[in-house]
């Protein structure tokens, strides 16, 4: 007889496999009269949130959407009769929706979760109100390496940052260099967890690029956007995937083969920032130095690093001779980890470089102030490096500090101390944590 494991069975049964973003959404929902999920296509927004309902209106069902909209254009409190909670999947293609719903909530005030709307763009819809304080959103991002099991969750990254003494020593990962290669093509989405060929789960992320410049890239708001543009911008983004390259190198790609101009591409990239396909992790810029010595270039992301990788057209394969490149990518994978997590616990994800050579390529800010500073890296070979880039960020605030104290008797300006090291390893088989305090977290250990 074979056993299998709960994430097997759920696959099996077609069973839900919870996010680790339904707790911020059962969070919300006991403070909330609506909640509005937010992220890219295809990462499982539809299918968390008909988990909580009784009433599910999907306005791209084509054998119901004209009858739906018409409804929703004339009558939409109508939906509202019908037995609660209600889910109104894609809502954007209904907007008079939102304004419904916002009245509900004023005049049901006590009543809380009793709506859900989803949608695939971060582009503001024309409503005459806003939600605050009735609508609440939350972003969901594609599945991490926990939630589709590469990773074993034995490693809490907020449980390190929240207890000093924490011990991770001999916690064993949960998958190997290999695995990850066909992870990050793969990507994160729901739909690869119930198909059981490796080759067709990696389809999916090829799919769903091409529906990006073919049809999506022009339908967010109706204008027409050309194709091989997208695909020649895609190409480079994936080029300088987790870099903080510069717009213009980025649009030098596409220019050298495209006859576009710079403002057109800049609006090809709000399209693809609104479809949730880009974007930008922000510069930490803590005032320890003049701002000349800090870089506040932002590092550009795709949400899922499988889009990227179908762009540049590779397969796991290609990175047993490239590892420099699968650093990249790597990066921008536990890159969607972290903003999964941080949209857990209310945090921030934002890196640092100066021109002094000291770095963090991610830094976790949770709202209370407490921060990590963590270092991403392929290889064991690379942690001494992001040992000792870390422990130069840690001297350069005790100094800044010091002189602090040193000129002041209440000193202003006095910088808190990061609340942990982290350096997120690809290949470590075991997290430890080093004699300077260093937490070495195996990525096939991390979790939320």
């Amino acid at each position: 007889m074979k056993w299998y494991t709960d994430r097997e069975r759920s696959v099996l049964y077609m069973e839900y496999i919870r996010r680790v973003l339904d707790d911020v959404i059962d969070r919300k929902a006991e403070a909330f009269n609506a909640i509005s999920i937010t992220g890219p296509k295809g990462c499982g927004k539809t299918r968390t949130a008909k988990e909580r309902c009784k009433t599910v209106i999907e306005f791209q069902d084509e054998d119901k959407r004209d009858g739906y909209i018409a409804v929703a254009e004339t009558a939409p409190r109508l939906f509202l009769k019908n037995p609660g909670p209600i889910l109104f999947d894609e809502w954007q293609d209904a907007p008079k929706i939102w304004g419904t719903i916002r009245k509900a909530c004023d005049d049901n005030p006590e009543s809380v979760g009793e709506y859900y709307l989803t949608g695939s763009t971060s582009k503001k819809i024309n409503t005459p109100h806003t939600g605050t304080g009735r609508i609440t959103e939350v972003t969901m991002y594609p599945m991490t390496l926990f939630e589709t099991g590469e990773s074993n969750g034995t490693v809490s990254l907020s449980r390190i940052l929240e207890d000093a003494d924490y011990d991770i020593d001999g916690m064993i990962s949960g998958c190997d260099l290999e695995s990850l290669f066909f992870a990050a093509c793969r990507g994160g989405w729901p739909r690869c967890m119930a198909l059981k060929k490796d080759m067709a789960k990696l389809e999916i992320a090829k799919d769903y690029y091409k529906q990006i410049y073919r049809k999506d890239i022009s339908a967010i708001d109706g204008i027409n956007r050309n194709p091989e543009w997208t695909r020649a911008l895609l190409w480079s983004y994936a080029r300088n995937m987790a870099t903080t390259a510069k717009k213009k190198n980025i649009f030098a790609d596409v220019k050298a083969t495209q006859n576009v101009t710079d403002a057109t591409l800049f609006s090809y990239v709000d399209a693809l920032e609104n479809l949730f396909v880009v974007r930008d992790i922000d510069a930490w810029t803590p005032h320890l130095r003049s701002k000349s010595a800090i870089r506040s270039a932002k590092k550009h992301i795709f949400v899922d690093p499988s889009i990227g990788l179908a762009a540049l057209g590779i397969g796991p394969d290609y990175f047993i001779n490239d590892l420099d490149l699968f650093g990249h990518v790597f990066e921008n994978m536990v890159l969607r980890d972290l903003l999964v997590y941080a949209e857990k616990h209310n945090a921030r994800i934002l890196h640092y470089t100066d021109n002094m050579g000291v770095e963090a390529d991610a830094v976790y800010q949770m709202a209370d102030g407490r921060y990590a500073l963590i270092e991403i890296k392929t290889g064991m070979n690379k942690i001494p490096e992001a040992e000792k880039s870390l422990l130069r960020f840690n001297d350069v605030i005790e100094n800044y500090n010091d002189r602090a104290l040193q000129n002041e008797a209440h000193p202003r300006d006095i910088y808190r101390k990061p609340s942990a090291l982290i350096v997120i390893c690809a290949n470590a088989n075991m997290a430890y944590t080093t004699d300077s305090g260093l937490k070495i977290v195996p990525i096939g250990c991390l979790r939320d």
